[in-house]
């Protein structure tokens, strides 16, 4: 196969379109108004209406209320109230630690079980734990404390 290089590669057939001329002549199917009818706001340059405009109706977004405020379940989370937490259950770290390890934020990427330690990460309770760990961690729900003392490890708070 001698030669073959850039100059050779074209697109496979049928997978390219010609573009439409709009304005060329009634002859081509788009001439004089070019396919947006007469007048109108549309057909003029620039026309167009916004997202979310209805028509002078009024926009759903302003006909629901909103619920502002960091504080309330149902609420936006607005601003530095907004908490993130990712979730690791204990059955995660008995089928990637052994017994005696350090689970430490650092240690579950080195893993990979977390992409990385800019956000705190909570330790959930799903899952059987039956290795004895040293787990040091931002947060822990109930259930996981208790599997983590009932397995005979630690758990500690950063």
């Amino acid at each position: 196969m001698a030669g073959l290089g850039l100059h050779d590669l074209r697109p496979n057939r049928g997978s390219t379109a010609n573009t439409k001329r709009l304005g060329r002549g009634k002859g081509s199917g788009q001439g004089k108004t070019s396919g947006k009818g007469h007048k109108g706001y549309n057909s003029r340059s620039g026309g167009g209406v916004r997202p979310g405009y209805e028509g002078g109706q009024m926009p759903i977004y302003m006909r629901l209320g909103k619920l502002r405020g960091p504080h309330m379940k149902k609420s936006m989370p607005i601003g530095p109230f907004r908490t993130y937490a990712v979730p690791v259950n204990v059955g995660r770290l008995a089928s990637k630690f052994t017994a005696g390890d350090e689970v430490t934020p650092q240690a579950l990427v080195d893993k990979g079980i977390v992409k990385n330690t800019r956000t705190p990460i909570k330790i959930l309770g799903t899952g059987d734990l039956d290795i004895a760990l040293t787990v040091k961690m931002h947060a822990f729900s109930v259930s996981a404390l208790e599997k983590i003392k009932s397995a005979g490890g630690t758990a500690e708070l950063l």
